[in-house]
């Protein structure tokens, strides 16, 4: 056990993770990257062959997609006021742990989702993806208090990592049960009713939620919360809520003032809806082309499995041209995989796919994620983290509605494809004009109460 204790911290102090506070932060992309793998990629295909059971594929299809982008905009709407609430009274793990509660209850509440029942479904989702959703804005207001300056991309990118390689292992186990239920003494073959043959999938929901849970613990035993900083016009025991009003007022009016950093923004939101609506859509595409299941879950988990290196590499290649430079390879790269996916139809094309998903999809989300975080006051990380979650929810709002939309035009979810590949071209053109050394120093001048320009 001490053998393997060591071992582990060993390979964590390799990721960059030489702190308990960064192990502990970093774990929680562990946990609730099971639900992304599992349940964002795994429930499509529950949801078709079992929940919307009698409906028309493309009607199944429509409605999964609506219900993501409505359950995207909840939280898109919620996290500014929830930010600026936690940064004003040290309320970032409170928050965090409560959208974790939601989440997991949703989560685990799908084991009881039945043969034609949609509605049930699609609430419950939404309610799973609300809960992440709203804890990963927490989670990640949280990365530059831990991290130093000089460690927020390589922290970022090993947290990626770790999600990658957690919630892949899970996955495979899963994979077992769902694939071979009668070694688990689970029901099999011939003559089982519905509910029977959906147990397998249905108690991997419960063993997300499990997992969620259990590898959330180190975050909060180990990662101290912020202390607060009030505003000059603040006091202690004011309303917590009229208070985020007044700051999401002032926030506004000086994001002028921190005009790379909301450069930034923009730029993010463009290009992270296409990068959101591959990772959300994929298995659905895959399925609307006539991707076996198997394949589909294959090439999930080789996503997964290159994901990890490809990661920590990114947040290398940062270290060496900068987070800017390393995301805009990474966008080059996904253009490519945009304008590649139009044309596949067999199953080595869709794995030859999954390969270059997996090489730049961590990287460019970790170093969105760093890349902001080194651009903004850190006593008000939790309200930046709100607007930066409601840019990156509406892109997640946009992508899935377009999806939908043009399955409804169309009857496919191929021409959706080609517009993906403006978010990318429009989102870089966007990030090459910002100043990133200008947004970390007007970041400082805030922190030191300084004016700040630039």
């Amino acid at each position: 056990m001490l053998s393997a204790q060591r071992s582990t911290n060993r390979l964590l102090n390799r990721f960059g993770l030489d702190r308990p506070e960064l192990k502990a932060w970093a774990f929680y992309d562990w946990a609730n990257s099971a639900f992304f793998l599992t349940v964002v990629t795994i429930f499509p295909i529950f949801f078709l062959d079992v929940a919307a059971v009698g409906l028309p594929s493309a009607v199944g299809a429509e409605r999964f997609s609506w219900a993501t982008s409505l359950a995207l905009m909840t939280v898109a709407l919620a996290a500014p006021v929830l930010g600026a609430m936690a940064d004003y009274g040290g309320f970032k793990k409170r928050f965090l742990g409560s959208f974790l509660a939601l989440g997991a209850t949703a989560t685990a509440c799908m084991f009881f989702i039945h043969q034609g029942q949609w509605l049930f479904a699609v609430v419950l989702f939404g309610l799973a993806n609300i809960g992440v959703q709203g804890s990963v804005v927490f989670y990640d207001s949280l990365l530059p208090h831990v991290a130093r300056a000089d460690e927020v991309d390589r922290v970022s990118a090993a947290g990626f990592a770790l999600g990658y390689l957690g919630s892949a292992m899970l996955l495979a186990l899963q994979m077992i049960w769902i694939l071979k239920p009668a070694w688990f003494g689970l029901p099999s073959g011939a003559g089982i009713t519905p509910d029977q043959a959906s147990l397998p999938v249905r108690l991997a929901f419960v063993s997300v939620a499990v997992w969620w849970v259990g590898f959330a613990i180190p975050l909060f035993r180990r990662v101290p919360e912020p202390v607060p900083q009030l505003e000059a016009d603040e006091r202690p025991g004011q309303n917590p809520f009229a208070v985020a009003i007044q700051r999401l007022r002032e926030t506004f009016h000086e994001l002028r003032t921190y005009r790379h950093a909301f450069l930034m923004l923009v730029a993010f939101l463009i290009y992270n809806d296409g990068i959101g609506t591959i990772v959300r859509m994929a298995t659905l595409f895959g399925m609307e082309i006539g991707i076996e299941r198997g394949v589909l879950i294959g090439a999930i988990l080789l996503v997964q499995v290159i994901g990890v290196p490809f990661a920590l590499l990114f947040g290398r290649l940062a270290g060496r041209i900068g987070a800017k430079r390393a995301i805009l390879v990474g966008l080059s790269i996904y253009t490519g995989v945009a304008s590649f996916a139009y044309f596949i139809d067999s199953a080595i094309e869709f794995f030859a796919l999954a390969i270059f998903v997996g090489m730049v999809q961590g990287g460019c989300q970790a170093l969105s994620r760093s890349l902001f975080a080194s651009m903004i006051p850190r006593h008000k990380s939790s309200e930046f983290f709100g607007f930066y979650g409601v840019l990156e929810k509406f892109a997640g709002v946009l992508g899935p509605a377009i999806f939908g939309l043009t399955i409804r035009l169309t009857g496919s979810s191929r021409e959706a494809i080609l517009s993906i590949i403006a978010f990318f071209v429009i989102g870089a053109l966007l990030l090459s004009r910002v100043n990133v050394e200008a947004g970390r120093a007007a970041a400082r001048r805030a922190d030191e109460g300084r004016p700040v320009s630039g």
